[in-house]
């Protein structure tokens, strides 16, 4: 297998402040989000193709990044973020303090603990698992970017480095942070993590 390079960012900070964004809330990027991502980035532009999930905060992103550099621009809907069911919307304070109970368990067990009416993150893994596959066979040997979510990138993070889905919100992934991952013969190697990069 030639060498393929797979660029993950992070949408950048959403309007509506920090709050548990799932598939069903799709807020539009603030000012700082956007450019959040444009600094990320930088003039760099050696991609053939990117890739980004359907919701606004993403693929608003992806197409205005596609047409200054005249880079194609496919939507990917198993790209969209994990869904947090009765969490979506609510702040990340309303649910340590009115659900501390609830919230530590999640911590301590995001398979098991799910919120009520979350997806399955066993369900989520497979479903980005299984793109991220499709993405990599199709478009072997060449460079592109994945325009997506902390959990998206996290997904593919634990699939790169074989770790369980048990550990994916240990991970921690900035608001336009790039992620490299470098696909040889031998696998995946991570090579960036919430980084940025040169002009």
């Amino acid at each position: 297998m030639s060498e393929t390079i797979i660029d993950l960012i992070r949408h950048g900070e959403p309007a509506g402040g920090r709050r548990y964004r799932g598939h069903g809330i799709d807020d539009p990027l603030t000012e700082k989000g956007w450019s959040q991502m444009w600094h990320a980035v930088g003039g760099y532009k050696s991609w053939h193709h990117i890739i980004t999930s359907p919701l606004q905060r993403c693929q608003a992103f992806a197409y205005a990044l596609g047409e200054r550099h005249g880079i194609g621009v496919t939507v990917e809907p198993r790209f969209k973020e994990v869904g947090f069911g009765e969490w979506e919307g609510l702040s990340h304070d309303v649910i340590k303090i009115d659900r501390i109970d609830t919230y530590k368990a999640f911590l301590r067990d995001p398979v098991n603990c799910r919120p009520q009416g979350a997806e399955p993150l066993d369900e989520f893994v497979r479903r980005v698992g299984a793109a991220y596959d499709e993405t990599l066979s199709r478009l072997q040997g060449r460079h592109y970017l994945i325009v997506a979510h902390a959990g998206v990138i996290r997904a593919v993070i634990a699939k790169t480095v074989h770790a369980a889905p048990s550990g994916l919100y240990r991970i921690k992934i900035s608001n336009g942070g790039i992620t490299r991952v470098r696909h040889t013969g031998e696998g995946g190697v991570l090579e960036l993590l919430n980084g940025k990069l040169a002009d």
